[in-house]
């Protein structure tokens, strides 16, 4: 007879915040009760999410095929799923196959996201058996000088909205003589409509781990700290544990990797300003102070964190660099288009009916994002506008649907790719009420330091009100039209410097919306 124990089933379940607001912890214990009064034994793996928030929640199950997909499951769909043999990739109505051959992960080129969904977020084992680590060991390999020449071939620009290019940022700070470096990492993600930040570090927050390391050996920084918002508990209680463990494995501290280098780093959380965002504003907050933007120069490469070199760069920026010093630059730099290399998370939200992170390389058009990818409205109506880059982005109407997405092709057109976030609106939405929240939203989240800002968006939100109660419209539309210009040359930083573009984004594609009112009020 034979008395072997039978091996647990392996179940893949996200934890990440968009399965658990649908409710993941639901299903699992709906699972796991329906598991132990059948007496099967299962293990349930909890990751990250793949990314496709509207099958969640997602439950994948190891078979001999692979793992079979299912979702999105809801607790109530658990019995059925039971009955059909979902343990052993039975069908049922739920049952999506293999995940790496739905058609909205098939399209993608997942880099920076590659382990997303599909690991143990905590488990270096899991990491390392997926090439982690196989960046930080060339990079310790090839040296500090040779780090920074990779990455500048490979094209790299900062993910965080500037698009500045990583390499020159980081010669800047590596030439740059100082008794202590630091690198910072911005995951101030603040923007309406985004979430790449979060789900690296809920999904795969090793892989930042690893970028901040390399980044530090390449400009000789030996402490690095990692800037959260207190919005995001899970995600900065997941990075906490992942740093403890790196620490108690030899991954940060002293000697790393047995190597003779040193790199600490320290995880810390702001109290959710959105102009903590901003560079200067952040070292600030990193510093014990109120959360102000700087006036610069001096850059914070030459003079930043506690008035040393600094290299601030995104989390997507550190999250992507071993990918490309374990490729290599050419690898990295095949993708894209222009001076836009490599892929970018997209974030698609709002009013649409796929919503999630759809990481491509650059070329792929807006309409193709929001028809294609996005497929089209979640109600049904057609698309009116779509604002890329968050709350200070511009809105593009469908006549704008072929622009390539590209920093210097949305900058043509007078709009700005940012973060990543795409928002679509159906034909219901006022444009006018969108655009004076955008002043609205500066007003109240402006750091107060310079009167462009501080002043000009709570004036803007009036002058927009005026128009919206038809009063001398075609003044106040001039009136908005000339603080506009002085917010976006006359502000300290990109807040009140970016406001003007979905303000006048807004005006210039739906002036219908600015005039409606004044037409009825003449009738």
């Amino acid at each position: 007879m034979n008395t072997a124990p039978i091996s647990p089933i392996r179940l893949f379940i996200p934890q990440d915040v968009a399965a658990l607001a649908v409710g993941a912890e639901r299903v699992v214990k709906a699972i796991t009760s329906h598991a132990a009064a059948d007496g099967t034994p299962i293990t349930i793996i909890r990751t990250g999410s793949r990314g496709l928030f509207w099958l969640e929640t997602l439950v994948e199950v190891e078979t001999p095929a692979g793992r079979i997909a299912y979702g999105p499951v809801n607790p109530h769909d658990v019995p059925g799923l039971f009955n059909a043999g979902f343990l052993l990739g039975g069908a049922h109505p739920l049952r999506l196959g293999r995940m790496e051959d739905h058609p909205w992960l098939k399209g993608q080129t997942r880099l920076t996201f590659a382990r997303c969904g599909i690991v143990d977020p905590l488990s270096l084992a899991d990491y390392e058996a997926t090439g982690g680590y196989k960046g930080l060991r060339h990079a310790l390999a090839i040296g500090p000088a040779a780090i920074v020449e990779t990455v500048t071939k490979s094209g790299l620009r900062g993910r965080g909205g500037a698009g500045f290019p990583t390499g020159v940022k980081w010669k800047t700070v590596a030439d740059t003589k100082a008794p202590q470096k630091y690198i910072v990492c911005n995951a101030d993600e603040g923007d309406s409509g985004t979430f790449a930040d979060r789900m690296i570090m809920e999904g795969d927050p090793f892989g930042l781990i690893e970028g901040m390391s390399i980044a530090g050996i390449a400009v000789g920084a030996t402490k690095g700290y990692i800037y959260s918002r207190s919005e995001y508990p899970h995600a900065n209680r997941t990075m906490r544990a992942a740093i403890a463990e790196a620490y108690r494995t030899g991954r940060l501290g002293a000697d790393i990797l047995g190597s003779g280098v040193t790199f600490d780093l320290e995880f810390r959380v702001g109290a959710g300003a959105y102009v903590c965002g901003e560079e200067t504003a952040l070292l600030e907050s990193l510093e014990g102070k109120r959360g102000q933007v700087r006036a610069k120069p001096p850059l914070p490469a030459h003079k930043g964190l506690f008035g040393q070199p600094t290299v601030i760069n995104n989390l997507i920026s550190l999250a992507t660099v071993p990918v490309i010093l374990a490729e290599g630059a050419a690898y990295y730099a095949d993708f894209g288009m222009g001076r836009s290399r490599g892929t970018m998370p997209i974030q698609i939200a709002g009013n649409v009916r796929h919503g999630g992170l759809y990481e491509t390389a650059f070329g792929v058009t807006l309409g193709e994002i929001v028809e294609g990818i996005g497929d089209g409205t979640a109600t049904g109506r057609p698309v009116k506008a779509v604002q890329c880059g968050g709350p200070l982005g511009a809105y593009f109407p469908p006549m704008l649907f072929d622009t390539p997405y590209d920093y210097e092709a949305f900058a043509q057109r007078d709009g700005l790719i940012g973060h990543g976030g795409v928002v679509v609106f159906d034909d219901s939405v006022d444009m006018a009420a969108q655009a004076r929240f955008a002043m609205e939203f500066c007003a109240i989240e402006s750091c107060g330091k310079c009167t462009p800002c501080r002043i000009g968006s709570t004036r803007g939100a009036e002058v927009v009100e005026k128009i919206m109660a038809g009063r001398e419209v075609d003044a106040n539309l001039v009136l908005l039209e000339d603080l506009c210009a002085t917010m976006k040359f006359g502000s300290l930083c990109a807040l009140g410097g970016f406001t003007p573009y979905p303000v006048l984004s807004a005006v210039r594609h739906y002036p219908e919306d600015f005039r409606r009112r004044h037409a009825a009020a003449a009738e």
